[in-house]
């Protein structure tokens, strides 16, 4: 991979990096150093690196810097409070983006970040496989699991027809 390669793939793929780290961390400034370590890895790799794995190499960057900056939080930080998530009375609603929001922080940090990436970005299963570190079937155990847990966080409140669901499109 040369510089003109390594130039184009900040251009093509800063921002996708910034939002799947965004949706799953939620502090921009974290997710500015997370994005900017990922390209630093990129960039001391680009040598070695064939231009059209890039892309892959990438977001398993961003995905590893991603787990590893939760699992230093969580050790730096009192469990219940980084766990601990405001209870949602169902009796009131608040919108159904914040419920979907809510069940996402409840799900397991690898299992958010299949679930983004297949959905929120569209990868096939073994593209997140390859980001992720993960073997192809993990991964479809983990976007299975986690459509499942999806499913009955949004049916617990109270979202049961696919019409409260055009709302979140």
């Amino acid at each position: 991979m040369n510089i003109a390669d390594y130039n184009k793939c900040v251009d093509q793929y800063a921002d996708f990096v910034y939002r799947f780290l965004m949706k799953s961390l939620r502090n921009e400034a974290v997710v500015k150093d997370l994005v900017q370590d990922s390209f630093e890895k990129l960039w001391r790799a680009h040598e070695e690196l064939d231009a059209q794995k890039a892309k892959p190499y990438l977001f398993r960057c961003a995905y590893n810097a991603m787990i590893d900056y939760i699992r230093q939080d969580r050790r730096t930080s009192d469990l219940e409070q980084s766990v601990n998530i405001p209870q949602h009375s169902f009796n009131q609603y608040t919108g159904i983006q914040e419920i979907l929001q809510q069940a996402m922080q409840l799900m397991k940090p690898e299992q958010r970040s299949v679930i983004l990436l297949r959905d929120l970005q569209g990868y096939q299963y073994q593209e997140i496989a390859d980001i992720t570190g993960l073997s192809l079937a993990q991964v479809k155990v983990y976007i299975f699991r986690g459509r499942v847990f999806l499913k009955q966080y949004l049916e617990k409140a109270g979202i049961h027809s696919h019409s409260d669901l055009e709302e979140l499109v």
